[in-house]
């Protein structure tokens, strides 16, 4: 585990950008140092030439650490807590490491394309119909119910960047019209995570279910 960075890490993001803010929560929960550099997604600049060097894909978040570029949320995650974190955070042990990365890809997966997309829609106001991505996310609240009603951590009793990487979306479904009411287990893990030292929120839209 390395020393804190001898100067800011970039985090190139989007404030609305659930993706950039699990690295931002990352970076501030790790107390690294970091600036913000905010992307004009709605003006296409993730896609001008000088930020496609950063990520030919095209998207946020991406870091630059003193020169190690680094593009995906989830693989900034892994890079931040191999790099900086201790084993708490990514356990080095090989079936810890795998229960981590198996909500990695849920991150990447059904939380993207459930609570992620039911935001996006009404975020942007795409004429796309939102009751497929709903159903998404209550299926996958359910048996993320169940699975925080055995310990209070997606892996385990200390908190995890699996726990990072599902915080964002999942906090704000609400604003993609899927309630949370159901799942107090659910509820209770955001309360944890939020509470954790070093925890800074996202901005919240006043859209779905936080309109009024």
């Amino acid at each position: 585990m390395a020393s804190k960075p001898a100067q800011p890490i970039k985090l190139y993001r989007h404030p609305l950008s659930g993706h950039s803010h699990r690295v931002e929560l990352f970076l501030s929960l790790l107390e690294l140092p970091f600036e913000l550099h905010e992307v004009d997604l709605l003006k296409g600049a993730q896609k001008a030439p000088a930020f496609l060097v950063l990520n030919p894909f095209g998207q946020v978040p991406v870091i630059d650490d003193g020169g190690s570029v680094v593009a995906d949320s989830n693989a900034i995650l892994i890079y931040l807590a191999t790099k900086y974190g201790d084993e708490s955070w990514l356990p080095r042990e090989a079936l810890g490491a795998a229960q981590v990365q198996r909500w990695l890809s849920v991150a990447a997966g059904q939380i993207a394309s459930g609570p992620g997309s039911a935001r996006l829609i009404n975020l942007f106001r795409l004429s796309q119909d939102p009751a497929e991505p709903i159903a998404r996310a209550h299926a996958l609240f359910a048996v993320i119910e169940r699975e925080l009603a055995q310990r209070p951590y997606l892996v385990g009793e200390r908190p995890t960047i699996a726990d990072i990487a599902g915080y964002s979306y999942i906090a704000h479904a609400p604003e993609g019209g899927v309630a949370l009411g159901d799942y107090p287990a659910l509820r209770a893990w955001l309360a944890r995570i939020e509470a954790l030292p070093g925890f800074v929120p996202m901005q919240r839209s006043k859209i779905g279910l936080n309109a009024a």
